[in-house]
């Protein structure tokens, strides 16, 4: 007998082979013809929920490119044992704490928080202190292999961990709790100050691009209606790069923001449904931009083709765009350091100052209130109103 389960072309599947459990692999992937791992597993339920979790892993790390194409890595005997129903597993190693605790939240997690989470991975497997009871050794020693920002975010990780696993009865105590936070801010948390234009420079950067013309090849003129766009509406870069002509009325008056583009550490682009805070909204167009969309939809479309693509077809890569076009573009206009994400700080502020709420304003841009006010309110707008 033999079934399959979730083994569709291109991905990684369990499949039952002569009533033993078994991974098969993409071909693409494979350094060879070998595309089965055996587990050695008899097809019961707790079995196949060990290989699901196997599957997670392989499926993270072909993500994040550390597949290990020796397939070393995934055999049984490492990661995998029998499960015996109503078992009591304690954890003593913060590495299988980690895994455990990944393989849990993996389905609800986004792809760039598992990319990230396969870079804290990377330093927790390689800490030469495991041991639970080795909080103050693993601290110093995180500090050692790499970053205080990285060793921050491992401890926070960490720290997250344990409350998982106690809650479930695989650890008895927290080690890492408050650790993080005894170590300096990140640099993003320090410098994160809002960085809007004013209406003269925005209306200078729209004009730049528009009239960028290079001595060859395509200029960045091409862009200017993905940076009025983002100027106009407020919204993540990511957000207006993966926005489709089915999400927007058909006289363009309206436009649904379901999710977004994001590039994980290799630079794949990942569709995300729902925003960075898992909502939907749709953002009704003032005159000018339901004018700006109108000039630019073609006249046979097709609903799944995006609204911005790249001059090759596909999607903007945004790093790209930032260090190539942005920076070349505005920085010098503007005399300072800027990022596309400014647009939204000066759509945010704009609104304000014109007396829209806050609270419409954090609806409009997927935000709280409280955010709003702290990370993008930018000040310098507000001191050039006057009193009524």
């Amino acid at each position: 007998m033999n079934t399959t389960q979730k083994a569709s072309k291109g991905s990684v599947g369990v499949e039952c082979f002569q009533d033993r459990l078994r991974l098969r692999l993409p071909r693409q992937v494979c350094a060879s013809n070998k595309r089965y791992i055996s587990l050695n597993l008899a097809d019961t339920p707790e079995n196949r929920q060990l290989a699901e979790q196997k599957v997670h892993q392989i499926e993270l790390d072909i993500l994040s490119g550390e597949f290990d194409k020796t397939l070393a890595k995934y055999k049984p005997q490492r990661h995998l044992s029998i499960v015996t129903p109503g078992e009591q597993q304690k954890i003593l190693t913060i590495s299988d704490l980690w895994d455990r605790y990944i393989d849990y939240k993996r389905q609800s997690l986004k792809p760039r928080t598992l990319d990230k989470l396969a870079v804290l991975e990377k330093h927790i497997k390689r800490c030469q202190y495991q041991n639970l009871d080795e909080g103050i050794k693993i601290r110093l020693a995180l500090l050692q292999q790499t970053t205080t920002s990285q060793a921050k975010d491992v401890l926070m990780y960490l720290s997250a961990a344990c409350k998982w696993g106690i809650k479930y009865g695989l650890v008895t105590f927290n080690p890492f709790e408050g650790m993080y936070n005894e170590l300096p801010k990140h640099k993003w948390q320090d410098n994160s100050q809002p960085n809007a234009f004013s209406e003269e420079e925005k209306e200078k950067i729209i004009q730049a691009f528009k009239n960028h013309k290079p001595s060859k090849g395509i200029g960045y003129s091409y862009y200017s209606p993905f940076v009025e766009f983002l100027f106009l509406t407020g919204c993540r870069p990511s957000e207006a790069i993966g926005l489709q002509w089915k999400h927007i009325t058909p006289d363009c008056s309206q436009i649904s923001f379901e999710g977004a583009l994001v590039q994980v550490g290799n630079g794949e682009r990942v569709r995300v449904n729902g925003s960075k805070n898992n909502k939907k909204r749709v953002f009704n167009c003032n005159q000018r931009l339901q004018e700006l969309i109108l000039e630019i939809k073609p006249k046979h479309l097709e609903p799944e083709s995006l609204i911005f693509p790249s001059p090759e077809g596909v999607s903007i890569h945004y790093r790209n765009f930032s260090r190539r076009a942005w920076d070349k573009i505005v920085d010098p206009l503007v005399k300072r350091q800027t990022t596309p994400y400014s647009c939204r700080d000066t759509f945010i502020s704009e609104q304000i100052a014109k007396g829209v709420p806050t609270a419409v304003v954090a609806k409009w841009c997927d935000n709280s209130v409280d955010v709003i006010e702290q990370k993008y309110l930018d000040n310098k707008l507000l001191e050039q109103l006057q009193p009524l």
